[in-house]
C-alpha cells in the first residue's frame, strides 16, 4: 500500500545497474562509474522513502527551500532527474500548471518559473522535499511541508500549513499550494484548508469540492488516512479542552 516512489526508484536504479554491469563488462569502467553511483543514490531514496521509513529530510532541504551544495552533489542523479521528468511531463500532458479552488486560493505544480504562479503575489506553501524555491521567488512568503512524492504531510504538518494559510487569508493574501504536479500532496493540505476556512463540512467533500476545479487530481489511501488523522485530532481537540 502506498509503495509507489520507492518501487519506482528501486526499479530506476536497477536500471542504472544494470547500465553499470553492462559497460563494465566491455571494459568501459570509466563510463560505468556513474552509473553505478546513480544507482546506489537511488536505492538509497527507495529505502528512505519507503512508507516504513518516511524520511524526506535525507535530502537536506532547507526551510527556506534551498538545498545546500552536499545535497545538490550526492544527490544530482536523484534531484536533477525529478526536475526534469516534471517540466517534460507538464509539456507533454498540457495541464494547468495551478487552478484556483475558491476565491484566492489555488492549488498545482511547482513553480519552476514565476510565470507558473498564480496573481497577486502568493503566499507558498510548499509541500516537495525534492523541488527547490527559485530565486526569483525569494520575495514570496513561504512554508516549507517537506514530503516524498505520493506520501501524504503527517497530521502534524497539516494543521501547521493550514494554519500558516489560514493567516496568510485572513490579511487577504493569495494562496497557492503546491507539489509536484498539484495532484496528491498539496491536495491533502488544501482539502484540510478548505475545512479551515469553512468551504467543506469535510475533507471528503473537499476533494470532491477540488475535483470539480482541478480533475487530475489523484489522491491515494496514504493521504486519506492523514487527513482522516488531522481531522480526528482536530475535531475532538474541543471535547479534551471542555
Amino acid at each position: 500500500m502506498g509503495l509507489g516512489l520507492s518501487v519506482l526508484i528501486a526499479v530506476k536504479a536497477t536500471a542504472w545497474f544494470l547500465l553499470f554491469v553492462f559497460f563494465r563488462r566491455f571494459g568501459f569502467t570509466v563510463l560505468a562509474v556513474p552509473f553505478l553511483y546513480a544507482s546506489l543514490i537511488s536505492y538509497l531514496v527507495s529505502i528512505a522513502s519507503h512508507p516504513l521509513i518516511n524520511l524526506p529530510m535525507i535530502l537536506g532541504k532547507n526551510p527556506d527551500g534551498t538545498f545546500p551544495i552536499w545535497s545538490n552533489i550526492m544527490f544530482f542523479p536523484y534531484l536533477y532527474f525529478v526536475r526534469a521528468f516534471s517540466m517534460l511531463r507538464r509539456f507533454v500532458s498540457g495541464e494547468e500548471p495551478y487552478s484556483q479552488i475558491c476565491e484566492g486560493v489555488y492549488v498545482g505544480g511547482w513553480p519552476s518559473s514565476p510565470s507558473l504562479l498564480p496573481p497577486g503575489n502568493p503566499a507558498i506553501v510548499d509541500c516537495t522535499s525534492e523541488f527547490p524555491r527559485i530565486m526569483e521567488l525569494k520575495g514570496h512568503s513561504y512554508l516549507c511541508v517537506p514530503t516524498w512524492d505520493t506520501r501524504a504531510p503527517d497530521p502534524g504538518q497539516i494543521e501547521l500549513a493550514v494554519k500558516w494559510a489560514c493567516r496568510k487569508r485572513a490579511q487577504n493574501k493569495p494562496v497557492f499550494i503546491h507539489c509536484a504536479y498539484g495532484h496528491g500532496r498539496s491536495v491533502v493540505v488544501m482539502c484540510a484548508l478548505l475545512v479551515a476556512l469553512g468551504v467543506a463540512e469535510d475533507w471528503g467533500r473537499a476533494e470532491k469540492y477540488i475535483r470539480e476545479r482541478r480533475p487530475y487530481i489523484k489522491m491515494n489511501s496514504l493521504h486519506h488516512k492523514a487527513l482522516e488523522e488531522w481531522s480526528n485530532h482536530r475535531l475532538s481537540s474541543p471535547k479534551r479542552n471542555e
